[in-house]
């Protein structure tokens, strides 16, 4: 219910920072909602319609290829925030572009990284590089940037260049907002230190694509031998793995580290 909540009012936060301060001065966001601003300020379409329709086809391929309950959170995001769209008013607080830049990457970075902190996601290219990088090795920050530039290079030429340029600005200011919310490395190594060693490791393999390294550890203080294991994981997959560890050992010691680089293959094979 928790997490309901959290995504319901990040969803309707997103909207607002929309509709509110880039959609009055035709500044865009980042991804499919980039897309999707686009198209509403050249047609009369609200942009919440048109937005629900592009991820529709993303949100049913990734139910299918991608965890439920992941999924179930970003379905109900993208519904939240294009009913929103519907309901709140296309109407700007500031008539300064470069404050409306920065104070709506600044909203729509902190609902999105709560809606990620609450095991879900905003829908579109979160979809796409989330179903990318989970079967290949692929890089994922480089996906991300191509297809955001994509939408910036074609504001561009639809709008204006200042448009492109203060759309820049938004999705950076958002970027900024979301990895200190959330985390701002795109893989993550766990260490896990636990009693149940065997039952996480089982539930951790029924649920993931991902390896795992076991290793026998010993207390320095109680000299009680305790299992270490080692996984990497992507960043979208962090809250739901925080999850599954808690419901076998709700005491496990968990450190999660940032990592910058990956040589070979993370995920389980077979």
């Amino acid at each position: 219910m928790i997490n309901f909540v959290n995504i319901f009012l990040s969803s309707v936060l997103i909207a607002f920072a929309w509709n509110m301060f880039l959609l009055p001065h035709k500044i865009l966001s980042s991804g499919v909602a980039g897309i999707a601003m686009m198209l509403a300020l050249i047609t009369p379409i609200n942009t919440g319609i048109i937005n629900y329709a592009l991820n529709l086809p993303l949100m049913v391929l990734g139910f299918c290829k991608l965890g439920k309950r992941f999924m179930f959170y970003t379905i109900f995001s993208v519904t939240v925030t294009s009913i929103a769209l519907l309901l709140i008013p296309i109407k700007p607080i500031s008539s300064d572009p470069i404050l409306s830049s920065v104070f709506g990457g600044v909203l729509a970075g902190i609902g999105t990284g709560l809606i990620f902190k609450s095991s879900g996601s905003t829908g579109g290219f979160d979809i796409i590089i989330f179903m990318l990088t989970r079967k290949k090795e692929l890089p994922a920050g480089m996906l991300m940037f191509a297809l955001n530039a994509i939408v910036i290079f074609v504001a561009g030429f639809v709008f204006d260049w200042d448009s492109a340029l203060y759309t820049m600005l938004s999705i950076f200011v958002s970027g900024k907002v979301i990895d200190a919310i959330h985390t701002k490395h795109l893989k993550l190594t766990l260490m896990i230190i636990t009693d149940n060693g065997e039952k996480v490791r089982e539930h951790l393999i029924s649920k993931l694509v991902r390896g795992i390294t076991i290793m026998d550890g010993e207390g320095a203080y109680t000299r009680e031998r305790r299992k270490v294991l080692f996984m990497i994981i992507s960043r979208y997959e962090l809250a739901g793995v925080k999850r599954l560890i808690k419901e076998i050992d709700p005491k496990a010691f968990v450190n999660v580290m940032e990592t910058v680089e990956v040589m070979g293959y993370f995920r389980r094979d077979g």
